[in-house]
């Protein structure tokens, strides 16, 4: 986000850290997933929230009218903050709502102790969908019926994967808001890193690495970004020896294909 949509996040996110104290937080999870819904599926609602040129109590007052006593009252809290903050763009505000409820289930997952394995389980997720294009273009299609991908989901995932990481899963696939499935899990991989206040390398290989390598690896990456690096392998055929590293956009590319590539590029220049 940019502009002064970025400090209304930042707003917005003190808000929920505040209301996350002494509350069920995965009711409020469901709850802030609902008004994010109903603010998306309604423009002249979602236009009158991210104006601008609007008042901010006036925006806190319109919420308080439509969410008061539908919803607890942290939720009503959170949502009144949330729009009185100065928006970007609509799509921001969206956005924000969805990290929000997102960022309040893997708090409920952290409270019990849970939050390590939703974030691999997502990943793992995520890597499923991402070798399967069938599966991919089926979850991902607009044309399939939601009821349907809420099944496959669940028929992938329940009973194997933490509750969290199964709403999280459905949410991705249901609330796309036309954007790329893996964009959307990626998303939310990054709030479960930023809720473990930790960063997630994925290290693609062509062998698994072992104990050795990968604790060899994860300390001089900590070295480097200064906080704990959790490590999420993918076997890659196409990684003929060596590693490729990406942490967020930043990407450390140490392959012998790569440097094959390079070799090649020099050649042909």
């Amino acid at each position: 986000m940019r502009g002064s949509s970025r400090g209304a996040g930042l707003a917005a996110e003190e808000a929920l850290n505040s209301a996350l104290d002494g509350v069920d937080r995965n009711a409020l999870a469901e709850e802030l997933f609902s008004i994010a819904a109903t603010i998306e599926g309604d423009a002249g609602l979602r236009r009158a929230f991210a104006d601008p040129a609007r008042d901010g109590e006036a925006k806190r007052g319109l919420a308080d009218r439509i969410f008061g006593g539908k919803v607890s009252e942290a939720a009503t809290s959170v949502t009144g903050e949330v729009v009185a903050q100065r928006w970007a763009s609509e799509g921001d505000l969206s956005d924000t709502f969805e990290a929000l409820a997102v960022r309040a289930l893997l708090a409920s997952a952290e409270k019990a102790g849970r939050i390590d394995a939703v974030e691999d389980e997502l990943f793992r997720f995520e890597r499923i969908v991402a070798g399967d294009t069938e599966l991919r273009d089926t979850l991902s299609s607009r044309n399939t019926d939601v009821t349907g991908k809420a099944g496959i989901v669940r028929g992938l995932l329940e009973g194997k994967a933490s509750p969290e990481t199964v709403r999280l899963a459905e949410q991705a696939v249901l609330v796309a808001r036309g954007r790329r499935l893996d964009r959307v899990l990626e998303t939310y991989l990054k709030l479960a890193a930023t809720r473990r206040d930790e960063l997630t390398a994925v290290v693609s290989v062509a062998i698994p690495l072992d104990e050795q390598q990968r604790s060899r690896l994860a300390s001089a990456l900590r070295d480097i970004y200064g906080k704990k690096v959790t490590l999420q392998t993918v076997l890659d055929t196409r990684v003929v020896g060596g590693i490729r590293v990406q942490i967020g956009d930043e990407v450390v590319d140490g392959t012998v294909l790569r440097r094959l590539e390079t070799v090649r590029h020099d050649l042909a220049g």
